[in-house]
C-alpha cells in the first residue's frame, strides 16, 4: 500500500464564497440541531411509552438511532470545515468517515426493509404477528443489520485506502465519500467500482426488493378488505414508512449504482446535501407529523411536563 504520498485531504466544502460561510454554518446547526432533537425525541418517547413497545417501534427507535449517528458523522464536519482557511483532513479521519458513511447507510436501508416485512407482516398474517415479529426475532433483525452494515463498510472502506492516492489531496467534495476518493487514485479503480456496484448494490437492491415486494402483497391484501375504513387505517401504518424509503432511495440509487466515469460533483452536490444532511431531520418529522400513537404520546409527555 503506498499512501505515504498524500497524508492529508482538503475538502472543497459547501461553498468557496465568503460571504456564505456564515449562512451555511447558521444553516447546518440549525438542521443538525433539529435533526438531534427530533430523533432523540423519537427514541425517548418510545422507551418511556408502554403503549409504543411494539415491533413497528423498536425498528423506528433504531432507525431514529441510525439518523443521530449518520448526521453527527457528517453535518459537524461540514460546520468544522466552513469555519477552518484550511479544510483539511488526515487520511485516517477521512476513512473513519468514510467507513462510519457507507455503514450507517447501509444500516438504514436494512432497517427500512425489516420495517417494510414488519407491516408486511402486521397487515397480510395479522393472526401470526405475534408469533412471528417476537422479540427474539426483533433483537436477531435489528443485530443482524448492524453487522451486515459494518461488514459491508468495512470492505470497501479498506479496499478504497488500499489504493495509492498521487494525483491529488484535493477532494471536491464536503466530506469523504467514495466517488470523490477514487477520483484521487493514481491506480485503476475498476476494482473498486466493480465491487462497489455488486456487493453495495446487493445490499441497498436486496433491501429495496424487500421492501418492494413487501408492498405489493400489502397492498393486495388491503385492496381485499371491505371497508374503506379497514382499508385507510391499514394504508395509514405505510405511508409514513413509504415516504422515508422514497426520500432515501431516490438519491441514493441515482448517485451509486453508476460508473465512477459519470460522476459529476456539480449535479450530485444537492442529492449529497439532501440524503446525508436533509433526510435525517425530516424522517422523525415524517412520523411524528403522520402517526397518531407518536402524536399521542408526545400530548401525553408535554402534559405530564407542564403539571410538572
Amino acid at each position: 500500500m503506498n499512501n505515504t504520498l498524500v497524508t492529508e485531504f482538503v475538502l472543497s466544502g459547501l461553498s468557496s464564497n465568503p460571504n456564505l460561510q456564515l449562512p451555511l454554518f447558521l444553516l447546518c446547526l440549525l438542521v443538525y440541531l433539529i435533526t438531534l432533537l427530533g430523533n432523540l425525541m423519537i427514541i425517548l418517547l418510545i422507551g418511556i411509552t408502554p403503549g409504543l413497545q411494539t415491533p413497528m417501534y423498536f425498528f423506528l427507535m433504531n432507525l431514529s438511532f441510525v439518523d443521530v449517528l449518520y448526521s453527527s458523522s457528517i453535518t459537524p464536519n461540514i460546520m468544522a470545515n466552513i469555519l477552518s482557511e484550511t479544510k483539511t483532513i488526515s487520511i485516517i479521519a477521512c476513512g473513519i468517515q468514510l467507513f462510519l458513511f457507507i455503514d450507517l447507510a447501509s444500516t438504514e436501508a436494512m432497517i427500512l426493509a425489516a420495517m417494510a416485512y414488519d407491516r408486511y407482516v402486521a397487515i397480510c398474517k395479522p393472526l401470526n404477528y405475534t408469533v412471528i415479529m417476537n422479540k427474539v426475532t426483533c433483537i436477531t433483525l435489528v443485530c443482524s443489520v448492524y453487522t451486515a452494515g459494518c461488514v459491508n463498510s468495512l470492505i470497501h472502506t479498506c479496499a478504497a485506502f488500499s489504493l495509492p492516492f498521487c494525483k491529488s489531496n484535493h477532494i471536491k467534495h464536503f466530506f469523504c465519500d467514495m466517488n470523490p476518493i477514487l477520483k484521487l487514485s493514481c491506480k485503476d479503480t475498476y476494482l473498486n467500482e466493480l465491487l462497489m456496484f455488486v456487493v453495495a448494490g446487493s445490499f441497498e437492491v436486496g433491501s429495496l426488493l424487500c421492501i418492494v415486494i413487501s408492498y405489493i402483497y400489502i397492498l393486495f391484501t388491503i385492496f381485499r378488505i371491505g371497508s374503506s375504513t379497514g382499508r385507510s387505517k391499514s394504508l395509514s401504518t405505510c405511508i409514513s414508512h413509504f415516504t422515508c424509503v422514497a426520500l432515501f432511495y431516490c438519491p441514493v440509487l441515482s448517485m451509486y449504482l453508476r460508473p465512477n466515469s459519470a460522476y459529476a460533483v456539480d449535479q450530485d452536490w444537492v442529492a449529497s446535501v439532501f440524503y446525508t444532511v436533509i433526510i435525517p431531520m425530516l424522517n422523525p418529522m415524517i412520523y411524528s407529523l403522520r402517526n397518531q400513537d407518536v402524536k399521542k404520546a408526545l400530548k401525553r409527555s408535554l402534559g405530564k411536563s407542564r403539571l410538572c
